[in-house]
């Protein structure tokens, strides 16, 4: 908790600091807007006494119209200044927010993999979308507010107490029962607004899993039990915002309440002086606009601290997110050669996700240039964590693993993963054109490259009957089968062409028909390269130049189809019971 305070602390003030001219210029439109408000009470007094006085004589017209014409043109003059106030600070926040926003996409792209292990990925969504635009909300509309509020408070007292400290004593006081359970409100709120966010976050969450698992949770007939999960997150937020609403809204009516004693107040002591000869009447009615004027700027000054709040606890949900330990990433320190040709090489490496458990224990192997290596197992052998080690995504914890002789920890993760290409099990297309699709942050590459590639792996033709061919944006709109997806990332990864290849269980989701025509695809795309190939369909991977066969995290058998066949060991049995399991 001390290092978020820490933190909060100061990334806020790092993010302020290049707004402090912002805030330097609203506080002086403030106070220059808010004069005319400050001292027309204190004309309009005038413009009472000599009413007052005409009434056993003569009224002095002169006097009370250039009285009238001043605060006129002050007030217009006020005006512009407050609408130059408010420009400024809704340009400031915005320009503030959109930095805040921009922050978030960099720090998405810097975080570690194992962030995103520990963390619920409706929470992280909630924090980058709802906390954000909530903070924003908060902050134009009480930030301003707040600055021209305690600019008019200042000035008001200070013309108060110049005018008559009597009746200056008398509307302060009477307020400052009513301010003193404002404060206690506002410090004693903050866990209620904390609360609502941290709700509103468990339900977003919850929603986003059970609309993107709609089908599973149809399939199993699940559908009252999530209800009433989702009745009890939801019964949680109502109760959460209740409170925080309930003590929010309450600020406005305390605040009427002290602005009606204070009239009371002020009328009742003014009463007194007047009949005394101390004042004249126009003093009272003098202080009976500044009582409406002191306690309109208390009144927004509450609802501000309020609206703060709320700011407070989300940024502060954001920033725990913006101070989360980044990737530990690096310049090149030893640069690959000019042309990769792919060789891998692992030795004695061991990684755990945690200090209690190892995955990949001493694990070495040795990839050359050009060659076909599968990586089989049971399920939690190891085997897709090898991958991410490699890729550079966690890093590992004893050992080494070079690429072409390079010790990957004197790489950067950019210049680790611009050599590899990788055909995943879970496909993932963007909404895009598929031309933007299949040329995915590749450089110079045409579209007759990217046609060339469709027609090699046999999915030109279908994309060709789709209403805008290659620019058919891929929506919601579209269909596309598992494999027509899988066809369409292998083509992709045909046409960046690097020297390593990854397939990780490309073929286990589709039907036997497409995996012979996935598979022919397949061989084309690894032809000439490093290929890294994780399967659990055994007779997708009978050509491959070795094959390791992982459990628990180690190597026990290595060797082609044919050699660990003829072994008679663990891969045999694997093999045998799919064999067997297919032809029952």
């Amino acid at each position: 908790m001390e290092k978020q305070t820490k933190n909060f602390g100061e990334v806020m003030k790092s993010y302020i600091k290049p707004y402090s001219s912002t805030l330097i210029f609203a506080l002086i439109f403030a106070i220059l807007g808010n004069i005319p408000t400050i001292i027309g009470p204190n004309r309009l007094s005038k413009v009472t006494n000599l009413i007052t006085a005409g009434l056993r004589g003569k009224i002095d017209l002169k006097q009370i119209t250039s009285i009238v014409i001043f605060l006129a043109v002050i007030y217009v003059i006020g005006a512009a200044f407050s609408y130059a106030q408010g420009f400024i600070m809704a340009t400031g926040t915005q320009k503030f927010t959109k930095d805040l926003r921009e922050k978030i996409s960099l720090k998405i792209n810097k975080l570690p993999l194992s962030y995103f292990d520990k963390h619920d990925e409706g929470d992280t969504l909630s924090r980058i979308t709802n906390d954000l635009d909530t903070f924003g909300q908060a902050i134009n509309q009480s930030l301003g507010a707040l600055i021209s509020s305690v600019v008019l408070l200042v000035g008001t007292i200070a013309m108060m107490i110049y005018t008559n400290w009597i009746l200056s004593l008398t509307a302060i006081v009477s307020s400052l029962l009513g301010f003193a359970i404002t404060i206690f409100l506002l410090a004693h709120s903050q866990k209620y607004f904390a609360a609502q966010q941290n709700r509103l976050a468990d339900v977003s969450g919850y929603v986003e899993e059970i609309y993107t698992g709609h089908e599973v949770v149809k399939t199993y007939n699940n559908t009252n039990r999530v209800k009433k999960r989702f009745n009890l997150l939801n019964g949680q937020l109502f109760d959460a915002v209740w409170k925080a609403q309930f003590i929010s809204g309450i600020m406005q009516p305390l605040m009427g309440f002290i602005g009606n004693f204070g009239y009371v107040m002020v009328s009742v002591v003014g009463s007194v002086l007047v009949l005394n000869g101390h004042i004249s009447i126009g003093v009272v009615v003098a202080f009976m606009i500044y009582v409406r004027i002191f306690t309109q700027p208390l009144s927004q000054i509450t609802q501000a601290f309020a609206s703060l709040q709320t700011a407070q606890a989300v940024l502060k949900r954001v920033l725990e997110f913006v101070t989360e330990d980044e990737a530990d990433d690096r310049e090149d320190v030893t640069p690959l050669p000019e042309k990769v040709q792919g060789k891998i090489d692992f030795d004695h490496v061991s990684f755990g996700y945690n200090e209690r458990t190892t995955v990949i224990k001493d694990f070495s192997a040795h990839v050359k240039p050009g060659q076909k290596v599968a990586i089989v197992g049971p399920t939690g052998s190891g085997k897709t964590t090898l991958i991410s080690v490699l890729m550079n995504f966690y890093n590992f914890d004893k050992g080494t693993i070079k690429i072409d002789d390079v010790d990957v920890k004197q790489l950067s993760s950019g210049s680790i993963r611009n050599q590899f290409d990788m055909v995943l099990q879970d496909t993932w297309l963007f909404e895009d054109t598929i031309m933007n699709n299949l040329k995915y942050n590749g450089e110079n590459i045409s579209d007759e490259q990217v046609i060339d590639a469709a027609k090699a792996v046999g999915v030109d033709h279908f994309i060709r009957t789709l209403p805008k061919g290659y620019d058919t944006i891929l929506d919601d709109t579209v269909t596309l089968s598992v494999g027509q997806k899988q066809l369409m990332t292998i083509a992709r990864a045909l046409v960046r062409n690097r020297p390593i290849l990854i397939l990780d269980e490309a073929t286990s989701s589709v039907d036997t028909r497409t995996e012979e025509q996935l598979q022919k695809a397949m061989d084309l795309l690894t032809k000439g390269r490093t290929s890294l190939v994780i399967a659990h369909r055994l007779s997708t991977i009978k050509n491959a130049d070795n094959i390791l066969v992982l459990k628990s995290g180690e190597i026990i058998e290595s060797g082609t189809h044919d050699e660990l066949m003829d072994a008679n060991g663990f891969y045999a049995n694997m093999y045998n019971s799919q064999f067997e399991s297919l032809t029952a």
